[in-house]
């Protein structure tokens, strides 16, 4: 079976959510093969599809071809230029590749991450203008979004809950199968270990995520009032005029770091009082599982997704400030925070890479018998 990876979505030099999703699926995918695992389809080709060849950089050695970027005027021949290749299923990290696969002469695997953009339509910012306001247009309906996935072969996604969403608005009447991201490998460290961390654990309070209005970031920045002898380490890098509204409601001890190595944000893991996160919606909540692989305890928003992800998180009413900041004092009792760190490692255990990788092939497999 000749499966591809569509890698056009990697970020040069950094990932963003799908650079890393595509990522880590493709290491675990090399590691398997590698390693010979019995469980691997009989005479599997891995090939990457890029668009820039910056791109191999942020992913593994594996045979790739190139064709066109995702965002230029020639994706609507995409799947053509595929067909040059013959693959025999294609997996897209994104609900569309080439108008839904248009001419394809392959298997499709479309990807929907979450239906967030539907109630918070800003598109990122780094994305051309033409493709920002074709993204507002998108998301004004469900009717594109329900062609091209039904023009796929089968439909990922990665949570029960957005998978649920899928369903209860009809978006199609194809397989859904669910593929979760997970923590690094490496991220995850022992019970032993992460009991022996809990008591040196500082004040420190951490927020990884991006600034869009659904993450409520404000909730937490307004929550360090209450937090007087704790800091605010917000961690990700934001457009200026994002932070001037930010700084406006901060007080001294809220940090905006614009950015941080992997090694810190690892150091800042093993030592934070918790992570918090106040999202409204998410389709899954990569930051969360990686705290939790970490020992690192978690206060979040009380929605569905974390509910599935998280059930044993510290829990907080959405858009309460007060709620957040007593639930960071509740984890001031050495009791509370040992079971949140303990409950933790057990719910991050659930989801791994290698995992995720075998469901992508269970799934490619099923679709190539056909």
């Amino acid at each position: 079976m000749k499966l591809f990876i569509d890698a056009r979505y990697t970020r040069i030099g950094f990932h963003d959510g799908i650079s890393r999703y595509t990522a880590s699926l493709l290491f675990a995918l090399k590691e398997l093969a590698d390693a010979g695992d019995r469980r691997l389809p009989r005479g599997l080709e891995l090939t990457i599809v890029i668009s820039d060849q910056r791109q191999l950089e942020m992913l593994p050695d594996l045979p790739y071809v190139h064709i066109c970027a995702p965002t230029s005027a020639l994706e609507p021949t995409a799947a053509l230029q595929l067909n040059r290749y013959s693959p025999d299923v294609v997996f897209s990290p994104m609900q569309t590749i080439g108008l839904g696969g248009l001419g394809r002469q392959f298997k499709l695997i479309l990807t929907l991450h979450d239906l967030i953009y539907y109630s918070h339509p800003t598109p990122p910012g780094f994305l051309p203008l033409p493709v920002r306001l074709g993204w507002r247009a998108f998301h004004t309906t469900y009717a594109p979004q329900r062609y091209l996935l039904n023009r796929a072969d089968a439909v990922a996604t990665v949570s029960q809950t957005t998978a649920a969403l899928i369903r209860e608005h009809k978006l199609t009447d194809k397989s859904i199968t669910v593929i979760p991201n997970a923590p690094q490998a490496d991220s995850f460290i022992s019970q032993d270990q992460a009991l022996e961390l809990a008591p040196q654990r500082t004040k420190d309070l951490i927020y990884m995520g991006s600034f869009m209005p659904y993450k409520n970031v404000e909730t937490l920045v307004q929550a360090m009032r209450f937090l007087p002898d704790y800091r605010l380490h917000l961690l990700s890098k934001l457009a200026p005029a994002r932070l001037a509204e930010l700084q406006t409601l901060a007080g001294e001890n809220v940090v905006f770091h614009g950015g941080i190595s992997d090694e810190d944000y690892r150091q800042l893991l093993h030592t934070a009082a918790a992570l918090l996160t106040a999202s409204r919606e998410e389709g899954y909540g990569l930051p969360v599982v990686e705290a939790q692989s970490a020992g690192c305890p978690v206060v979040l928003s009380d929605i569905p997704i974390f509910r599935e992800i998280a059930p044993s998180a510290c829990f907080a009413e959405t858009g309460s400030p007060f709620a957040f900041a007593q639930a960071v004092h509740d984890l001031e009792n050495p009791q509370v925070q040992q079971d949140s760190i303990i409950n933790g490692l057990e719910d991050a255990a659930r989801y791994t890479w290698q995992h995720s990788a075998l469901s992508l092939l269970e799934l490619a497999s099923t679709l190539h018998r056909q």
